[in-house]
């Protein structure tokens, strides 16, 4: 019986919510604080552009059982769009392919925000990760062929103007899965008859993640240093202070239900087992809970008939 490789790195579980820099890319980023927490599994919430900043939550060992539930969460962002020019790619890397005098005042602005709001129909930008025929949008793109994207219908919750003046106007935007926020200043450019593309954009939610759970990499990256001892590894070092940045992973599932469990409920759950659920306020029927055990979160599951089912366990 062939051996089992050991595994690399520290068993650590917990979400980071990481403050991304400026030209980084979301795979860099995590691969940076995989390597920084020493962490034998990571994993995101979310692409986040090179050119974005913000919110970038990024999951750790058994974390990373819960990304699908943030991936599905509402998202937030503060973007602002130059007016007369529109790019290859929506946003300031790509090439000018098309430009306009023609600027809009604030009401026209105003005036179009409706149409944005709600469930609406949205093509992709040509540069993005959307798979056409096993191949990504933007290695079509790069390779100097235009990919056919079929529009996808995504929900805008809400879109306000913060700041307008005669080139740009900033905006806040509230929306789910899937969004491309390039997209909506294409086409915002496009009906305005004036073109427009992406300068500034800033993700500031991920549900639950805000702002204010955030740390930035220089943050992290400096612990690492100052900490360093000539032949040691300077993550070992550091590593409990960094562990303080970490949340549990079922910060993740705030909005579910969450039901406490006692020490052999608990057991028979890391077997793999239903448990039934006691008590007068017990609930009866849920399609999606939360187990929790001393504090942490021990697995996701489902309530039917007063049972608690799980389908995701998450390792002591």
């Amino acid at each position: 019986m062939p051996r089992q490789r050991k595994k690399k790195g520290r068993a650590i579980s917990g979400w980071l919510v990481l403050d991304k820099p400026l030209h980084l890319g979301s795979t860099q980023a995590v691969s940076k604080v995989r390597w920084l927490f020493n962490a034998q599994k990571a994993g995101h919430a979310g692409t986040l552009d090179p050119l974005a900043t913000g919110i970038l939550p990024i999951a750790l060992g058994e974390a990373t059982k819960t990304v699908p539930y943030v991936v599905d969460g509402t998202k937030a962002y503060r973007f602002t769009v130059k007016w007369g020019e529109r790019t290859t790619t929506d946003d300031l890397e790509g090439e000018v392919i098309s430009s306009s005098p023609k600027r809009p005042i604030r009401k026209c602005v105003e005036e179009l925000l409706p149409s944005f709001t709600g469930v609406i129909k949205q093509v992709p930008p040509q540069f993005s990760a959307i798979k056409i025929d096993g191949k990504r949008a933007y290695d079509i793109a790069r390779a100097g062929d235009m990919a056919t994207l079929e529009a996808r219908e995504v929900e805008i919750d809400e879109i306000k103007i913060l700041k307008h003046d005669d080139e740009t106007t900033e905006f806040e935007v509230e929306c789910g899965k899937g969004t491309y926020v390039r997209s909506i200043a294409r086409d915002m450019g496009n009906q305005l008859g004036c073109n427009g593309h992406i300068i500034k954009l800033r993700r500031t939610f991920v549900e639950p993640f805000d702002e204010q759970d955030a740390v930035s990499l220089s943050e992290l990256e400096a612990l690492v240093k100052d900490d360093a001892e000539e032949g040691t590894d300077p993550r070992d070092i550091a590593s409990s202070a960094l562990d303080e940045f970490l949340l549990d992973a079922g910060e993740a599932m705030s909005g579910y239900p969450q039901i406490v469990m006692s020490d052999e409920q608990a057991r028979r759950i890391h077997l793999g087992n239903s448990v039934l659920l006691r008590g007068r306020d017990a609930p009866i029927a849920e399609p999606e809970a939360c187990a929790f055990h001393q504090g942490a979160m021990i697995a996701i599951g489902k309530i039917e008939a007063g049972q608690f089912h799980p389908k995701r366990v998450l390792k002591g």
